[in-house]
């Protein structure tokens, strides 16, 4: 069900669909998914009085376990926890990237916000490719 909502939301409607195209779709909803729901488990977390920066961390470790179940079981079809090691290492490696760049960025337009808007669709390209290489390769 939720993949046909899927499929119907990112506009594929007939059967002789692309496995990749679709497989990065579902990577596209996965992620606005995963972002939600680490928006909302910091928020909780930061209303129930946590400090900031560990309602951040909880709600990171949270979202990576929650994001690890979406893009291996929804976005890629095959969930083994082996594949968790690889699947933490890359998110890291995506981490060091995008604060890196960010740092590059940021005096140059002078606004941290729009310097992490610009930077959301070529992480999330560069963490689709590392996901379907290292992580979940069908190797």
């Amino acid at each position: 069900m939720f993949d046909r909502f899927c499929r119907f939301v990112a506009g594929v409607h007939d059967d002789s669909s692309n496995p990749r195209r679709d497989r990065f779709l579902r990577f596209l909803v996965a992620g606005g998914v995963n972002t939600l729901f680490g928006f909302v488990a910091y928020s909780l977390l930061t209303v129930t009085g946590m400090e900031v920066w560990l309602a951040l961390l909880v709600g990171m470790l949270l979202g990576t376990v929650f994001n690890f179940f979406t893009t291996g079981g929804y976005v890629f079809r095959e969930l083994l926890a082996a594949r968790f090691p690889r699947f933490v290492l890359c998110y890291l490696l995506i981490y060091f990237i995008n604060l890196e760049l960010i740092e590059l960025i940021i005096p140059l337009l002078g606004n941290k916000i729009l310097a992490q808007a610009i930077l959301v669709f070529p992480m999330a390209i560069l963490s689709y490719f590392l996901m379907a290489r290292f992580v979940f390769s069908s190797k």
